[in-house]
């Protein structure tokens, strides 16, 4: 079981930087591989990348490649997306997600199903 716990949102202008965190808790972080997925205002929850249970290999959705940067530290059971360069379409609510524990080291998840456990959102909004 792992408790995910985000934070860093708020409001910047396009252009912008921000850097969102997620904090897990429980014993075993390095188990899962992470990743960030956002749902906009009346829009489906989408994909936006993730990182291999080492850290060692992300993969990021074709939106936002080039413009974030995922990384994680196990010993601190944290992981972090860089965002730059940010656009009004970048405004949605993110959420930090880890999945079901299972998956080899160098995996990088990226559908939904793939991961089981979720946090509660923090909000990002880019105003032009």
């Amino acid at each position: 079981q792992v408790q995910l716990v985000e934070s860093g949102g708020g409001l910047v202008q396009a252009g912008g930087s921000l850097r969102l965190s997620c904090a897990a808790s429980g014993r075993t972080f390095s188990s899962y591989a992470m990743g960030w997925f956002r749902q906009a205002p009346g829009k489906e929850r989408e994909f936006v990348g993730s990182i291999s249970r080492t850290g060692t290999d992300t993969y990021y959705a074709d939106s936002v490649k080039g413009r974030i940067t995922i990384s994680r530290d196990n010993a601190n059971k944290m992981v972090y997306v860089q965002m730059n360069s940010l656009k009004p379409e970048d405004t949605a609510v993110y959420y930090c997600a880890a999945d079901h524990g299972r998956s080899s080291y160098y995996y990088t998840p990226r559908k939904e199903l793939e991961f089981g456990y979720w946090g509660q959102g923090t909000q990002v909004t880019v105003s032009s």
